[in-house]
């Protein structure tokens, strides 16, 4: 049993930031499903909001956060994260990450607009945002001997003692299939999203819901499953499925249009193409059905060249690669599954509803998102949460008898909770067998034609009832297959697609992100989707 001050699961800007913090004086081990930088952080081409530019405001940001949340956010930790961003992002300057400059600006930096933003206030490096994060943050992180770190980990199940706390995470060591138990006084999931659920989406291939699924059957509350933000813009590729087209491009006056060639967004909404992400994905979706195409396109050919290549070098060098110049060709896109608004159901601190778990990043519902995250937020919520995190273990850490000898505590739960992973195992296998692809083609088949941007009564009916099906041979059967990273993952995306069914059923209004084309007002009184485990 390895046993630390902190167990971190997750390598994202939420995870590595927590982990650099804690370290100061805190045992920290760091896990990640594969590499360090295998994660959403490092696909982000976005940004951080941050209000720095000094014809912005507090308000203003506060204001865009309310507007796209769709009246479910929090407002007070709205207001918080708004103003604790500057001293966020300074400390990444202060950890080496370095941000797109521009002398012009009174903040001296080169501040992005993206859609549903009433000013520029999104610090980038580029259109590789994510990249520079990651690099300068697991460059600290891999420094620091307090911060033990293992790779190509995958969490199965967390351990939750006879007195409701978690004190420990079963885990896979992906390289031999064996099962290992980490112990520690705190628990933190900032293990990201549940892209993979989707058939098509920008995530890459870990995001699984693994931390949402442990969660939930350890049963901790899971909140606002429904709302699955689908980003507007992915690249349509045969080849290349889930390569993201930056929000920023529509931000620096890129146009949607249909294959032949006319712009459709006024049709929709006033600010056309820097409208919110939700009504802009429901948009295409509808043009699409009507036309019966397989996508429409943006276009920014009307920009100098010099400043696309400039601004949007990934960008341009993954869409050269399949003969599209973005500088003179327009871009093919399609909708795509992007961010989940839910999550672990968390507090102003980021705790979760067990003790000692707490929750950070996009595996995490803390409210601030509402019904539809404002555009390069999420990044800016991993970094405030996790430093509440470091601010709440330090001021209780110390004083929680549990601190005296973890072991102990863990005890017969430990000893119980074991047994499914060890009994009437069959040979460990690493590939995925015609069992495994059959249910995960059906799962995210059923959640993209039933759960995705338009929703109706009856075809969530069918897929809760097909997806429950699956869940059910999936979870008998788990104790009797092989132990494996495809086996956990499938479980976890049945589970997270059950979740967002259920939550989906029981909101009788479109809101936000989640549309209903049966129940298509939106109700005056907004509450949350709250699940837990019967």
């Amino acid at each position: 049993m390895k046993q630390s001050d902190y167990l971190i699961i997750g390598s994202g800007i939420a995870g590595l930031s927590l982990a650099i913090k804690a370290a100061q004086n805190s045992s920290v081990v760091l896990i990640t499903k594969r590499t360090l930088d295998d994660c959403n952080t490092a696909k982000a081409q976005g940004g951080i909001a941050c209000v720095s530019d000094e014809k912005d405001s507090f308000e203003s940001h506060i204001k865009d956060t309310l507007t796209a949340g769709a009246g479910l956010c929090n407002e007070n930790m709205v207001e918080k994260m708004v103003k604790e961003a500057p001293q966020r992002v300074k400390e990444l300057l202060d950890w080496g990450v370095q941000f797109s400059k521009d002398e012009k600006t009174s903040s001296g930096y080169a501040l992005g607009l993206e859609a549903a933003h009433s000013n520029r206030r999104i610090f980038h490096s580029g259109d590789m945002t994510g990249k520079e994060i990651e690099r300068a943050l697991i460059e600290k992180v891999r420094s620091n001997k307090d911060i033990e770190i293992f790779e190509e980990r995958s969490a199965i199940d967390l351990i939750v003692n006879e007195e409701g706390k978690c004190v420990g995470v079963f885990v896979l060591d992906n390289a031999v299939n064996k099962v290992e138990v980490f112990a520690a006084k705190i628990i933190v999931l900032a293990c990201g999203g549940a892209g993979k659920t989707y058939l098509y989406t920008t995530n890459p291939d870990i995001s699984t819901g693994d931390a949402i699924a442990m969660a939930y059957r350890a049963g901790a509350d899971i909140a606002n499953m429904e709302f699955v933000q689908f980003h507007p813009t992915c690249l349509y590729n045969k080849v290349e499925k889930s390569f993201l087209i930056s929000e920023a491009i529509r931000g620096e006056s890129g146009i949607l249009r249909l294959q032949n060639g006319e712009p459709f967004m006024k049709k929709y909404h006033p600010l056309k193409e820097l409208a919110s992400r939700d009504i802009i994905s429901r948009a295409i979706d509808k043009e699409l059905k009507n036309s019966g195409d397989e996508f429409i396109y943006l276009d920014i050919t009307h920009k100098n060249s010099d400043f696309l290549i400039n601004r949007f070098p990934g960008i341009y060098a993954k869409c050269k690669e399949y003969g599209i110049d973005i500088t003179k060709d327009m871009i093919p896109v399609v909708p795509a599954a992007h961010f989940l608004c839910g999550g672990i159901k968390i507090d102003e601190n980021g705790r979760a509803t067990i003790k000692n778990l707490y929750a950070i990043g996009e595996c995490a519902c803390s409210g601030i998102h509402g019904a539809n995250r404002l555009a390069s937020n999420s990044l800016l919520e991993g970094l405030v949460y996790a430093h509440r995190v470091f601010e709440d273990v330090q001021s209780h850490c110390g004083q929680d008898p549990q601190s005296n000898s973890l072991s102990d505590i863990m005890g017969q739960a430990c000893n119980d909770a074991l047994k499914p992973f060890l009994e009437n195992r069959n040979s460990v296998s690493q590939n995925k067998s015609d069992y495994f692809m059959k249910d995960w083609k059906a799962i995210r088949h059923l959640s993209w034609d039933y759960l995705g941007i338009t929703r109706t009564n009856e075809g969530l009916s069918i897929a809760l009832k097909k997806i429950e099906a699956i869940k059910r041979e999936i979870d008998d059967n788990f104790t009797q297959t092989d132990l494996s990273v495809d086996a956990l993952e499938l479980r976890n995306i049945a589970a997270i697609a059950q979740l967002i069914a259920q939550s989906a059923i029981s909101r009788k209004e479109s809101r936000g992100a989640h549309y209903n084309a049966d129940y298509p007002n939106i109700l005056a009184q907004a509450q949350d989707t709250v699940i837990r485990k019967r």
